[in-house]
């Protein structure tokens, strides 16, 4: 069966994950970070792409952002990609791949999953067991966020800014919600939804984009091929 075009919607945001092939290290060093850091700031400017929230693993990494165009995303991914590929390569004297195929992504309804995906994404040192508090992990969002560090990398979105009518505000409502953090079947939700490429919302959300795309958003009944709603 051939696979779904990828979903990417401009104006809404969407979760990225991107592996290394065979679950191999992606990055090696601080080094290494920055160059991918230093490749999404650049790229995320020439393609418009505003990124809202990042952590970079040992042999992965997320993004949370929002495409100006349909195409945005997928040009700033693949230059991105190919350009760290021929970095990496070429210092650490190797050849081949890098990347476990393409980078899976989803749609996300703002409203209901962005806070929730930031704090996904930020917890994702602690729950690797690297750090004991997503504070004292330097390669993510969460330090600006928590307004201990300046990332000019980030746009961040309008939803983190309704948290409060102050920058201490905003800070402390969100360091609130990560030290919450979040329901297993909620973060499964956002995991499982990331890597099978699904749009994840309400059922009002997912009615109104599915008028603006042909591409179906939810897997089919098993056996039964899938009926588009448009004539």
């Amino acid at each position: 069966m051939a696979r779904l075009p990828r979903l990417t919607v401009a104006a809404y945001p969407h979760h990225v994950i991107q592996r290394g092939n065979d679950r191999q290290p992606i990055v090696r060093d601080d080094q290494d970070r920055q160059r991918l850091l230093d490749l999404w700031y650049e790229h995320a400017r020439t393609f418009k792409v505003a990124i809202h929230a990042y952590v970079i693993m040992d042999n992965h990494f997320h993004l949370l952002v929002t495409p100006e165009t349909g195409e945005g995303l997928p040009m700033m991914m693949q230059a991105v990609g190919r350009a760290y590929v021929r970095y990496f390569n070429l210092r650490h004297q190797r050849t081949g791949t890098l990347w476990e195929g393409r980078y899976r992504s989803n749609l996300i309804e703002s409203e209901r999953y962005l806070l929730a995906c930031m704090v996904y994404i930020d917890l994702n040192p602690v729950r690797a067991g690297m750090v004991q508090q997503p504070q004292d992990y330097r390669w993510s969002s969460h330090r600006h966020c928590i307004g201990l560090a300046s990332d000019k990398l980030l746009t961040l979105h309008a939803l983190y800014w309704a948290l409060g009518n102050t920058p201490f505000a905003r800070e402390a409502a969100y360091a609130e919600l990560v030290r919450t953090g979040l329901a297993t079947a909620q973060r499964e939700e956002l995991t499982r939804s990331a890597l099978s490429g699904w749009a994840l919302g309400s059922e009002d959300f997912m009615a109104a984009l599915q008028q603006g795309t042909s591409r179906r958003l939810l897997p089919g009944k098993a056996g039964r091929p899938f009926k588009s709603s448009r004539n």
